[in-house]
């Protein structure tokens, strides 16, 4: 197991797949269960998956594939997307997964994170908070898959996040979403300081050094990737991996 939990996020779009840049142009990857078979035989720690269609489309999870995903899965597992009661929520419990990821929810039913925390505990509760740069410089936490700005900002509504009863925050860069740039250090640390929850950096990821940067420079408790764990590199094709371990462990404490 690695000293710093290393998760891959893997978006899907109904029973596809995808992954995109900036929140946009979804690209078809595969199927998520031979890429979950993938990830059985490279011995990852966590897994999350993200419908990224679900709440905007205004639908439930696709509970069939999710259930597919749970039985084929041999590591832990946290799904989000179209949560937004606690029967559904219940659901996803029910069929083998272990943490609930939550976000536009959070916003007009806030009273929901109390009660699934409660049920199942605050380790079982991760909020989602996607986050872009204003035409001034300013940050700002969006919604539903990035279509609609909260206009809140990320620092106070991860601390109000915290006091709901959250586990822990998965928190993204809209703006380096997809991009292998790198991590938004500056976000990622301001986040860092001011809570007390685990911080999972998502967003930007392009190689080893950018992993290692946001965990001692950002302060990230966890780091979750996309292209990095879906693509051979930057501009080439679709292959299923997952960065040296021993380099990860070395490097970080």
């Amino acid at each position: 197991m690695l000293k710093t939990r290393i998760i891959p996020a893997l978006l899907l779009r109904d029973d596809a797949l995808v992954k995109t840049t900036r929140f946009d142009k979804p690209t078809y990857i595969g199927d998520p269960i031979n890429t979950v078979r993938i990830f059985n035989e490279l011995e990852v720690d966590e897994l999350v998956f993200l419908d990224i269609s679900a709440t905007t489309d205004g639908r439930k999870p696709n509970m069939k594939v999710l259930e597919e995903i749970a039985n084929e899965c041999f590591m832990p597992l946290a799904y989000g997307g179209g949560l937004n009661d606690f029967q559904t929520i219940s659901d996803i419990f029910r069929i083998g997964f272990e943490k609930v990821v939550i976000n536009s929810a959070c916003h007009h039913n806030p009273e929901l994170i109390g009660q699934v925390a409660r049920h199942f505990g605050n380790q079982a509760v991760m909020a989602s908070v996607d986050v872009k740069r204003n035409f001034f410089g300013g940050y700002e936490v969006w919604t539903h898959s990035g279509k609609k700005n909260s206009k809140m900002k990320p620092v106070e509504w991860c601390c109000h996040l915290e006091k709901l009863g959250v586990g822990e925050i998965l928190l993204t860069s809209i703006d380096r979403e997809g991009t292998w740039s790198g991590f938004d250090i500056e976000l990622t640390k301001k986040v860092s300081d001011a809570v007390n929850i685990p911080v999972i950096a998502h967003g930007g990821a392009g190689n080893i050094e950018h992993i290692i940067q946001v965990v001692h420079e950002g302060k990230a408790s966890a780091v979750a990737l996309g292209s990095m764990v879906v693509y051979q590199q930057k501009g080439m094709g679709v292959l299923v991996n997952f960065p040296d371990k021993s380099l990860l462990n070395k490097n970080l404490l």
